[in-house]
């Protein structure tokens, strides 16, 4: 399915929006693993490399393919990550945010 001009329009910029937002909550967990006091060296850089590893394959999913074609299913991963807020998301025609929405 085709997403519409003016949503195309929305996802551009909001995509960006989200990925930062990805970016940071990444950030945020590296600082939690890095600042364990009870892990060795070590264990945290085990930890970090796993946790860059796994993030980086659900970054890839959901902002690696940019296109008109691919746009819906990239957005229904952000909201999946509940990367934007729900006036965002408002932004959208109701027909993407259905073909989009995450049941939680």
């Amino acid at each position: 399915m085709s997403i519409r001009e003016s949503d195309w329009k929305a996802f551009k910029r909001l995509r960006a929006v989200a990925l930062e937002r990805f970016s940071q909550r990444v950030l945020g967990e590296c600082q939690q693993i890095c600042s364990k006091r009870d892990a060795t060296a070590h264990e945290r850089y085990g930890e970090l490399y796993g946790l860059i590893h796994e993030r980086d394959r659900e970054m890839a999913l959901a902002f690696d393919h940019f296109s008109r074609s691919s746009a819906l299913s990239c957005l229904r991963i952000i909201r999946m990550h509940n990367l934007l807020t729900e006036a965002e998301v408002a932004e959208f025609s109701k027909e993407t945010q259905c073909a989009t929405s995450v049941v939680r």
